[in-house]
């Protein structure tokens, strides 16, 4: 983590923090920071953790489009933590991890397919403030995808949304997930004018 939280992370203790942390240890590899910032509220940190339980057990929209989905929305907000994990969680699910390291530069870069574009078009256009969704992007998605894989992957971008915003704003910063596996960085989009 290259920054310091806005909130301190607390110690994670007790018999409910001793099993949170085995936990992450053996999932993760360590306990993120951001633990200790939602520790302060268990209840918040609880309530998150088994949305997002339950968001990872929908199957039936295709893995990969809802992962780039998700890294979209966290380069668009800035949340360095949520695209770290993301892109090593990619890396565990075996996914195509030439495209994931793209994200953040998806609009440049030639890795991706039309309907891997349109998703992520789409995640962008729900992340902004209006969101700019066209009738155009959700009927060539629903062609692509069907209703009901259109539905999981909306939510799954809502989801990204609820969980980008609140580590910005806490300033939580990647936990260098990715580097400790030995990935590539992830790319950085071309600054204008270059």
């Amino acid at each position: 983590m290259t920054g310091t939280t806005r909130i301190p992370a607390a110690e994670i203790t007790g018999f409910k923090g001793a099993l949170i942390k085995r936990f992450a240890k053996r999932t993760l590899g360590r306990v993120p920071s951001s633990l200790g910032v939602y520790w302060h509220n268990q209840q918040v940190m609880m309530g998150m953790a088994a949305v997002g339980g339950k968001v990872r057990k929908w199957d039936t929209c295709d893995e990969q489009l809802k992962s780039f989905a998700h890294m979209a929305v966290a380069a668009q907000v800035g949340c360095s933590w949520c695209l770290d994990f993301n892109y090593f969680e990619a890396h565990n699910k075996n996914l195509d991890m030439d495209k994931a390291r793209e994200i953040p530069r998806w609009r440049e870069s030639d890795a991706f397919t039309p309907l891997e574009r349109e998703v992520l078009a789409y995640a962008e256009a729900m992340t902004v403030t209006e969101p700019t969704v066209t009738d155009e992007m959700v009927a060539s998605l629903r062609r692509q995808l069907g209703d009901a894989a259109l539905v999981e992957l909306t939510a799954v971008i809502a989801f990204a949304n609820f969980t980008t915003r609140p580590n910005v704003a806490l300033g939580i910063e990647s936990d260098g997930f990715a580097a400790a596996c030995g990935l590539k960085p992830l790319a950085r989009p071309t600054a204008v004018g270059s």
